[in-house]
């Protein structure tokens, strides 16, 4: 493995060998800064990227190439011309989970009529490829479950392999007409979508945003189902993932120069500015003031 992938990261990072030529990474960060994260991958591999939460940038080229990933979103980069290392700048809050494989390991996991996947046919093998998509509430599922798993390590690679396999399966199914009545995630994925809606609600009334009672009956889910799912799905409670995002849009309001503070504090939902204060510093260790001198400066 060593001369495949060599580790030269900083922050928080799990690499997992499922099996050989076959890789599963974690990235996290859940500091107030963005974190860098650098692998070395070869170019006989290919490359899956879940953004879970909050979101990134890829580098190539030493910085003269940049290539986004959003949240609940998906990329997938093969190029057998040249090396693409992992080069992540990962935004405060955010979590990515990726597979790497090698190109022979993929090849081996699908028949011979697998003809919707374009770039591992004869024609187009030596050819690179890029794709992104949104990541389904079915894929959702498998991703939270890799993610938060509590398993005994003597199981625990067992389990994660058989996940990865099962997402893969979930990513490259562009069937539309499946029957949903025999999807064993039927109930999964609705509480998934479901969960999706939520996360929208507060983030558009992030102001004035309704109680957890309130949205539980607004999406139709029992309100520990919402409180379970939501902290499953993006590691935070829903007032806590609130809270984040409020305090990151506060920062670049503060950032544009365009909002005092009193105002940026009454655009993100509160009453007085003592208030916004407290929760700013909590967030970011300093005043808004005091952030505000430090770009000046």
């Amino acid at each position: 493995m060593t001369d495949v992938i060599k580790n030269i990261a900083t922050g928080s990072f799990d690499e997992i060998e499922l099996d050989n030529g076959f890789f599963l990474f974690k990235f996290i960060n859940k500091d107030t800064g963005f974190k860098q994260f650098v692998r070395e991958i070869d170019k006989k591999f290919i490359q899956l990227h879940f953004c879970l939460r909050g979101q990134g940038n890829f580098i190539f080229n030493n910085g003269g190439y940049v290539l986004p990933i959003q949240e609940e979103t998906s990329l997938l980069l093969y190029n057998p011309q040249r090396e693409l290392p992992v080069h992540l700048n990962l935004s405060p809050n955010s979590w990515i989970i990726s597979v790497v494989m090698t190109i022979k390991e993929f090849h081996s996991l699908f028949s011979e009529d697998a003809a919707h996947i374009h770039f591992i046919s004869e024609e187009n093998k030596d050819k690179k490829y890029y794709a992104d998509a949104v990541i389904s509430p079915a894929m959702a599922v498998v991703l939270s479950q890799i993610m938060n798993n509590n398993l005994n390590p003597s199981v625990e690679k067992l389990y994660l392999r058989g996940k990865v396999y099962e997402l893969i399966g979930l990513y490259f199914n562009t069937g539309n007409d499946a029957d949903i009545a025999q999807c064993p995630f039927l109930a999964d994925e609705e509480n998934v979508r479901k969960i999706r809606q939520a996360k929208e609600i507060i983030l558009e009334r992030m102001a004035e945003p309704p109680s957890l009672a309130e949205l539980s009956k607004e999406i139709d889910l029992s309100l520990k189902k919402l409180k379970e799912g939501f902290k499953q799905l993006y590691g935070d409670t829903v007032y806590g993932f609130l809270l984040d995002h409020k305090m990151e849009v506060a920062r670049k309001m503060l950032e544009g120069g365009k909002h005092n503070v009193n105002e940026v504090g009454l655009k993100v939902g509160y009453s007085t500015s003592s208030h916004f204060i407290a929760a700013f510093k909590k967030k970011f260790g300093t005043t808004p003031k005091k952030y505000l001198m430090s770009l000046s400066s």
